[in-house]
């Protein structure tokens, strides 16, 4: 197997950066039980102890995860581990320096989790002045009298990188829900319905709606979306946490039209409703217009996008 003589950052240790020669076209990166023996600080008999245990528990595979290379000075074969056999050892090693490895990569991960991306702050510093040339470059290329400062398109990208990911996901179809609240909640029918029930009342004395507003086509109809949604299989929920329920209600009400007139208002309300009755505090980028263009948007979209379309609301929580 030919790697490239890319090199990669595997983290910034206190006394210095672990690196090791990158296979990017494949992403991942490959150490020999020497190199990793370096990178944590244990003893080679420890780390082919942990990699033996990895892949008899099948934590990764062994197949795809180690390869035999020929190396300089070798008369034989050597044998190579990739980036996920290297973080299974990290998180077994018993070393100041594992220790140390699990501190970043939790950190990593959080950031990740939280934010949906991580940002590599020591190359976005390095490409800063390449980054600020290139849209130099790009002015240079517009119409006369066509300017813009340049550090203006650095505080755009900074204040929504968030959005061009999950937009870039949902392009590429690998939109995933992000952090979600997961406890043991409970909803009936009935409940909904009351809820509704008051909704449409306020309405009708206001003069916005009509005795057509949130009256099942089908009677039996809210029941039937509710237990859709809290559904279970084998004791485990089909929709695990309190943010995927209330989408899904979204989804359901405006996709299903369960009612004769009201079948958006009534979605909207039931997504707010139920994500303020179980205490879930997310919904920072939900404000009244975000909910009618997502209302809106779910009423066009595609059935088959509906599991892109639930992640998509799901991570403005």
């Amino acid at each position: 197997m030919k790697t490239k003589p890319d090199v990669a950052v595997v983290y910034q240790a206190k006394t210095g950066a672990i690196a090791l020669r990158g296979d990017f076209s494949h992403e991942t990166v490959w150490a020999t039980q020497a190199q990793i023996v370096d990178i944590f600080d244990i003893d080679q008999s420890v780390v082919s102890r942990h990699i033996r245990n990895i892949f008899k528990d099948v934590e990764v595979s062994e197949k795809s995860n180690m390869h035999f290379m020929h190396i300089a000075n070798s008369d034989k074969p050597v044998a190579f581990y990739n980036l996920d056999v290297i973080l299974a050892v990290g998180y077994r090693a018993n070393s100041a320096r594992a220790i140390q490895f699990r501190q970043w990569a939790t950190k990593t991960l959080r950031e990740h989790i939280t934010r949906g991306y991580t940002i590599d702050h020591k190359r976005i510093a390095t490409n800063y002045d390449a980054f600020m040339k290139s849209v130099a470059d790009i002015q240079a290329l517009l119409p006369d009298h066509t300017t813009f400062d340049p550090k203006d398109v650095l505080a755009l990208i900074r204040e929504f990188a968030g959005t061009w990911v999950s937009l870039d996901a949902y392009d590429r179809d690998v939109l995933t829900i992000g952090k979600t609240t997961r406890k043991n909640v409970k909803l009936t029918g009935e409940e909904l319905r009351d809820a509704l029930s008051s909704l449409r009342q306020e309405l009708m004395r206001g003069g916005e709606a009509t005795d057509l507003f949130a009256t099942e086509r089908v009677v039996g109809s809210v029941e039937g979306i509710v237990g859709n949604v809290m559904q279970s299989i084998g004791g485990k929920a089909v929709y695990a946490s309190v943010e995927e329920k209330a989408v899904h209600l979204l989804y359901f009400m405006v996709k299903n039209h369960p009612f004769i007139d009201g079948n958006k208002r009534s979605g909207a309300f039931a997504f707010v409703w139920f994500l303020r009755r179980f205490g879930v505090k997310g919904g920072r980028n939900i404000n009244p217009a975000s909910l009618t263009a997502l209302a809106l948007l779910i009423a066009e979209s595609d059935p088959k996008k509906k599991s892109q379309m639930v992640a998509l609301v799901t991570r403005m929580l």
